[in-house]
């Protein structure tokens, strides 16, 4: 029998240039990210003291969404990521409400805001204040977290005004599978709002800038998201009772879901 005149290489050496490829799209898709964050600060710092403050916030909100959206794009064009974030659709021209998902990753509110232009995000104050993010979450009118009163306060009056409001119930990264303990400030809002809280489950194969994930380290690629809706819940009147309540059923729908290992360390492979 003839020998195969053109041998297949080496395993290892295939994953060798697999990882390669990996970590080549990892450094473009965060070079990328802050390249397009640093465009729209040029433009959203002088907008946000030139117009006034509905046309600010409306035109704020809309070209993070498309920043966004083009990013993701841009990500599923280099392999890196497969996006289903479809379902989002159905809740972009629906009166005010809380929307809130599970949160595995920092990429969360990327995916939510991609698809909803009418969206408020409740922000930590560092993030606020960071160079990349700062002036496009201020002309958004985007909400600091760093005083809960005044959060509530500007979250209400926000959504109020029939504007979606996106917050994490879990306030921080996933780090107990399926989902952390539970705040109260979701169904807090929806309470004094009197809007509904509609639930969103993200789905993840990959624990990438899940909680303690460090920032350049290589995932492996291709990363899966996929976003599905969940119940919709009414206004509650017992704020503590609903967060019992909304974990309950978040415990319940995550319980099968497609999420990755936790606890993230340092040394985890």
């Amino acid at each position: 029998m003839k020998a195969d005149a053109h041998p297949r290489p080496p395993q290892t050496l295939w994953r060798t240039l697999r990882h390669g490829v990996d970590a080549l799209r990892l450094h473009l898709g965060l070079l990328l990210f802050a390249a397009v964050c640093m465009d729209w600060t040029v433009l959203a710092l002088p907008l946000y003291w030139l117009l006034p403050r509905k046309a600010g916030t409306w035109l704020g909100r809309w070209g993070i969404t498309l920043v966004f959206r083009e990013y993701l794009r841009v990500l599923g064009w280099m392999g890196a990521c497969q996006f289903d974030l479809s379902a989002l659709d159905a809740l972009r021209d629906q009166p005010g409400m809380v929307i809130a998902p599970n949160h595995p990753s920092l990429l969360d509110a990327v995916l939510v805001i991609s698809r909803l232009p009418h969206v408020s995000c409740v922000m930590k104050a560092e993030l606020m204040d960071n160079l990349l993010l700062g002036s496009g979450a201020r002309l958004a009118r985007y909400i600091r977290n760093d005083s809960l009163r005044s959060m509530v306060q500007l979250a209400v009056a926000d959504v109020r005004k029939g504007n979606h409001l996106l917050l994490f119930p879990e306030g921080t990264r996933t780090t107990q599978l399926p989902v952390n303990r539970l705040q109260g400030t979701v169904g807090l809002i929806a309470k004094q709002a009197q809007v509904p809280v509609q639930t969103v489950f993200i789905e993840t194969n990959s624990p990438f800038l899940g909680k303690g994930w460090p920032l350049l380290r290589r995932p492996a690629m291709p990363m899966v998201y996929r976003l599905r809706l969940g119940q919709r819940f009414d206004p509650p009147d017992n704020v503590e009772a609903f967060a019992r309540t909304l974990e309950q059923y978040f415990q319940t729908e995550l319980a099968h879901a497609l999420l990755p290992d936790l606890p993230v360390t340092e040394h985890s492979r």
